[in-house]
Parts: structure tokens; sequence; C-alpha cells
């Protein structure tokens, strides 16, 4: 295990004890709550065994073997870099949203975290050439959860997808780390263009509600795309981009972060 792996391991522990203390504290505050919250985290051994066991319960369906499932997604998201996008993640929520009050909440009511580390169990069966039950459980997501990422799309770590309804996520997109990515966002492809297609959203970009990002192209690093944009072409790093079609309206300073900033204004 690299050094890297063992920060990884390290924090997740971290952040699953924190996790356990909040559900035994919401378990004594709300009884009704308490069987739930024994049975999918207090009882669990780990964040990858309570999430897979929170994922059969969105997922399921009466025909499949809930154990069988369960250990698929189990064993995916133990996997030690998918295990340490998913601890990004949820602190990305944390950190992002001011109405995620604990990392409790964010596990068990956040829809968007959910279903993108459903993706990422599907994106892992993807690259091991089981594309049948990849395409499966990303058809559930989109069901059940609400966004529509294709499996075979590369999404990164420390990822937001704040409500998650209505996004939709094309087969060649790629996104990288640290992004924020609101409802009703597409990244989708042009037509009937085959082959690499969608866009490539690089570090630290924020997307805002309801904007369409079209075709192979590139949202330069810490770019911000206002809400409600149709983008067609490149956005250099570090502006941002609003309007149909979206032009840059301003270049940002070096230190401008807007996905953990999460400003609106453009």
């Amino acid at each position: 295990m690299t050094v890297q792996q063992h920060l990884a391991k390290a924090s997740q522990l971290g952040l699953w004890e924190t996790i356990g203390a909040e559900a035994q504290q919401l378990g004594a505050k709300e009884p009704l709550l308490r069987q739930l919250l024994q049975s999918l985290i207090i009882e669990r051994p780990s964040l990858p065994e309570a999430l897979a066991a929170i994922l059969v319960r969105d997922l399921r369906i009466a025909e499949m073997d809930e154990t069988a499932f369960h250990d698929i997604l189990a064993e995916a998201l133990s996997d030690p870099a998918i295990a340490a996008t998913l601890v990004r993640d949820l602190q990305a929520v944390r950190d992002r949203d001011p109405a995620c009050t604990t990392y409790l909440h964010a596990l068990l009511h956040y829809k968007g975290f959910r279903a993108l580390q459903a993706h990422k169990v599907a994106h892992r069966l993807w690259t091991e050439q089981r594309s049948e039950l990849a395409s499966w459980i990303s058809g559930r997501v989109s069901l059940t959860l609400g966004p529509d990422i294709h499996p075979g799309a590369r999404i990164g770590g420390g990822i937001m997808l704040d409500h998650g309804a209505g996004v939709v996520i094309g087969e060649t997109a790629v996104v990288e780390d640290d992004v924020s990515i609101l409802q009703n966002v597409t990244l989708g492809g042009s037509g009937k263009i085959l082959g690499d297609r969608h866009p490539k959203v690089r570090r630290g970009v924020m997307i805002g509600a309801g904007a369409k990002v079209i075709g192979n192209i590139e949202i330069g690093a810490f770019s911000k795309i206002a809400a409600g944009s149709v983008v067609l072409k490149d956005v250099p790093a570090r502006c941002t981009v609003a309007g149909v079609p979206a032009q840059v309206v301003r270049i940002h300073g070096s230190v401008e972060a807007p996905a953990a900033s999460m400003d609106q204004h453009i």
C-alpha cells in the first residue's frame, strides 16, 4: 500500500468514527430512526460496507440476489482508489452545501452523492468488460436517484452533484477532481458524432444549474459556467462564461476556486 493509500485509509477510518457517533446521537434523538440507523450504519464495519447497504436499498429489485449485489458494491467501494474518492466526495458535500448538517445527513439523504458512488461502481465494472451489469446499475440509478451517468464516463474525487436531479453525463465525458455540478446540467454529445464526443471538465470548475455543455470541448481549470448557459466551444481556465451561446464575461484571479466557493455571481 502506498503512502497516499495509507493516508486515505486513515482519513476514511476517522470519518467513519465521526459518522458512527452522529448515528448514535441521531438514534437517541429520533427513536423511530434507531433501528434503521442500527442496520445501515452502526452495525456496519466500514463506510464502504454501509454505503453498499444503502445503495442496495436504493437500487434493488425483487428478482435480484441482494446479498450478491451487496458484495459486488462493497468490494468495488472498498477498492483503495474508489474509497479515497468516496471520502473526498463526502467531504465536498459537507464543506460546500450549507444545508448539509452532518456527514451522516449527506450519506443518508443526498441523492447526488449516492448516485455518484454507484456510478463509480458501474465504471469499475465497465472497465472490467462487465458492460451489461454496469449499464443496469446506471439505469437503476437514473430511475431511483435521478442522475443519468453513462458508466463509461470518468469522474474524479472531491465532486459534488448538488441535488443531482436532471444531471446527464455522457459516455466519453471526463470530470476531474474538485468539481461542483448543480441540478439539470448536461455534459452531452453533439448529434450522431461517434467516438470521443463529450466534454472534458478540468479541476475546480463549477457548473451552474441548467447549464448545457455540448461536444468534445474543454472546460478549463477553475472556471465557472453560469446557470442556464449553453457552452459549445472551449472555455479558458480561470474565467466565467455566461449566455446562449456562452461567452467569457470575466477573468478570475489566481486564488478563486469556484467549485469550493459555490458563488453563483457572474
